[in-house]
């Protein structure tokens, strides 16, 4: 790390430039390109608590020797001691982190940044839109809404990948589907023999969730250009700007707004997001290469 580490930010959930030291419980892979790794305190070397974060939240993650990446919590917020963070693996950073072996040491620094509204969700119809890997971000979400589920009206989980093995998290999807109170529509982009569901975007399924746009709340998480549209047919169907949110997790490096890599017009996403009302950043999102 370039900075100091003797220099502390103060953080929401405490995160510092300080990495905590963890061990590799787990690790396994969810699809060719993207695993999963659950994480456990060493020893006596985290505080109790450490671990505590809201849904959207994200971790920095340190490969010793390699590099630090930004990485949305995955796991459930109420399984205290369990972190887990499913990561694609495009660079160094993460090529190193899905070499990990169980036993494994692996830098965290943490919780940081915005996270989706759940409490204020409570009451209204609710409605999750994931394109790829924007369903781990989600998740934790999901999880507190479905420990709760008498808090909330109708629930829908709308999930859109390219291709069928690209799909993560497919046993929970399937179970979801058929033993939970969660209205659950896939789609893919481009279908296989075996495949046997939607083809199509993503947003061609909005118009299929049964939720009440003139009150319902949204939550968005996927490529820039998915949230986008879907945002705008979301609007079609009685959805304010106020009740979408989108998580944007866009050029992350060091968590804290030092290095300015992540500016987003007026706006550092790893202080002021990953997670935004689709009013803050829609004039953002349309203007093209920012």
């Amino acid at each position: 790390m370039d900075t100091p580490s003797e220099v502390a930010v103060p953080r929401p959930g405490g995160g510092t430039l300080l990495p905590r030291p963890y061990r590799v419980r787990r690790r396994w892979d969810e699809t060719q390109d993207t695993f999963t790794m659950e994480l456990e305190p060493i020893g006596d070397a985290v505080e109790p608590g450490a671990d505590a974060f809201r849904p959207g939240q994200f971790n920095m993650l340190y490969a010793f020797g390699v590099g630090e990446v930004p990485i949305s919590i995955s796991g459930d917020p109420a399984d205290a001691g369990r972190l887990v963070h499913t990561i694609r693996a495009v660079g160094p950073a993460t090529e190193a982190l899905r070499r990990a072996k169980a036993g494994d040491a692996v830098g965290v620094r943490g919780p940081f940044g915005s996270w989706w509204p759940v409490e204020e969700a409570e009451g209204r119809d609710l409605v999750f839109i994931a394109g790829g890997i924007g369903l781990p971000p989600l998740r934790p979400a999901l999880y507190q809404v479905l420990a709760q589920r008498e808090r909330f009206g109708r629930v829908a989980l709308l999930y859109g990948a390219r291709r069928p093995e690209e799909m993560v998290f497919v046993p929970e999807l399937r179970r979801w589907r058929s033993e939970l109170h969660l209205d659950v529509l896939v789609t893919v982009d481009r279908a296989t023999e075996s495949w046997k569901g939607d083809v199509g975007f993503v947003t061609q399924l909005i118009r299929r969730a049964p939720v009440d746009g003139t009150g319902a709340l949204a939550m968005i998480c996927g490529p820039e250009l998915m949230m986008r549209f879907a945002a705008q047919e979301l609007t079609k169907i009685g959805f304010s700007d106020d009740r979408i949110h989108v998580s944007l997790e866009r050029n992350m490096k060091c968590g804290v707004g030092l290095c300015g890599h992540c500016q987003f017009g007026p706006s550092f996403v790893c202080l002021d997001g990953p997670v935004y009302r689709f009013g803050e950043v829609r004039a953002a999102l349309t203007v093209e290469e920012l």
